[in-house]
């Protein structure tokens, strides 16, 4: 969308808010900001942000999903890197625990999409992998199953899907070849998951952040919630563990979620060179209670259709 000088200055002077005329005009913020400073150099005239920026507190990011639970149970899983015809124990063991938990909401937190076929890394001799219409198949299909417990189980559980690095493949490789297809329906991958609120970023609680990644090494969940502040949720390194912190503050929880595929499945098989991982497969439960999060629970596998939980092994 295309703007004279005069006309942009007019609609500054309308809306007086880059936040704001950003969203009216469907523009980025950024261009907007650049405009506007281009604007101020050439004509010598300030364009003054008259109204408050809109924050996350007075209107949600897109980037950004705040739930406001007090009381409830949320079930994260992450980095399914689904494929054909592979339904993991994890996988059943996640559809057991919304049947018997009822949770508020279920994150898929990162990497549902592997994108092997797209990945930046080379092909590894003649190792055959799933096309991209093959994976996003089985992504579907996967998704789909969630979504059909979620329906069955609670009315109005919320679905939440904070992105990973792994599906960010698919747009990436589209933007980079092919450009002009930028806001065509199905070139982004949420459109093919259109029961999933997409975002980098869920708040569960005020004090709780769930997102696909940030710190990397064996310390990362210690060092996320460290450097955060709060309570820490994140995918990405496959470990699935619970690293509680104190300070003044109280105790605060650093969880990495782990894998729900097979930590030996085929996704991974060549990728390794079967060397051994310090993963788990599996996913964690959060429980509130007055908007403060309890101690995470972990659901492990424990062998072929049993998984671990609470001192027992349930058959899923």
């Amino acid at each position: 969308m295309r703007f004279t000088d005069q006309e942009f200055i007019e609609l500054w002077k309308k809306y007086e808010s880059p936040t704001a005329m950003a969203e009216a005009l469907g523009m980025t913020m950024r261009n907007i900001q650049r405009r506007r400073r281009h604007m101020e150099i050439k004509y010598g005239e300030s364009l003054i942000v008259k109204k408050p920026l809109l924050t996350a507190s007075t209107k949600p990011s897109a980037a950004r999903k705040d739930l406001g639970i007090l009381n409830g149970t949320v079930i994260v899983f992450s980095d399914a890197h689904f494929w054909p015809s592979i339904h993991t124990t994890a996988f059943k063991g996640l559809l057991w625990a919304i049947k018997e938990f009822k949770p508020v909401a279920v994150i898929a937190n990162g990497d549902i999409f592997d994108g092997a076929s797209i990945s930046r890394y080379p092909r590894i001799g003649w190792d055959s992998v799933p096309s991209v219409i093959q994976e996003l198949k089985a992504c579907e299909i996967a998704m789909g199953e969630i979504e059909d417990v979620a329906k069955k189980t609670r009315h109005n559980m919320q679905l939440i899907w904070t992105l990973g690095n792994h599906d960010a493949r698919f747009e990436n490789r589209l933007a980079a070849n092919a450009p002009q297809y930028e806001f065509v329906k199905g070139f982004s991958l949420k459109d093919h998951f259109p029961a999933w609120h997409p975002c980098w970023a869920c708040w569960p609680a005020e004090n709780t952040i769930v997102k696909h990644r940030w710190k990397s090494g064996v310390h990362a969940t210690h060092n996320n919630t460290v450097n955060a502040g709060v309570n820490i949720v994140t995918g990405h390194l496959h470990s699935l563990k619970v690293t509680p912190f104190d300070d003044y503050h109280g105790t605060r929880f650093g969880v990495d979620t782990g894998t729900l595929a097979e930590p030996t499945g085929a996704q991974f098989e060549n990728y390794l060179e079967l060397s051994p991982t310090n993963w788990r497969s599996g996913f964690a439960i959060l429980t509130f209670h007055d908007g403060r999060l309890l101690w995470p629970e972990l659901v492990h596998t424990w062998a072929d259709g049993q998984v671990e939980f609470r001192g027992k092994i349930h058959n899923v």
